[in-house]
């Protein structure tokens, strides 16, 4: 992030991060999700997208996952994630506006 940031694009920040492809039965899984969490508690969006059968199909029929199988478990995941992400990102631009610069090295907004 950090290069990107000095040779194309000062602004750049990581609004969340996203664990995909989360298989909640595995062992291994979940302690690197509740390491991800400890770590970067702030930043890790509490919408999971968990392996799923229908979102590793639709690329085979050229459809995005959602319309493949709106019902599927991956699909909601990713809606519940989308409708976090609007929440947090109208949160984190407010939050923007009042930054100091020294602190999270993003620009305040005009």
């Amino acid at each position: 992030i950090e290069r990107v940031r000095q040779s194309f694009n000062p602004g750049l920040h990581i609004e969340g991060i996203v664990l995909t492809m989360f298989a909640a039965r595995n062992t291994l899984a979940r302690q690197v999700g509740d390491q991800v969490r400890s770590a970067l508690t702030e930043k890790v969006y509490r919408a999971v997208i968990p392996r799923n059968v229908a979102l590793a199909e639709a690329p085979s029929y050229g459809r995005p996952g959602i319309l493949y199988n709106a019902a599927s478990a991956g699909s909601q995941a990713y809606v519940a994630l989308a409708t976090e992400f609007l929440t947090k990102g109208k949160e984190s631009a407010r939050s923007r506006t009042r930054c100091s610069l020294a602190v999270c090295g993003c620009e305040p907004a005009d």
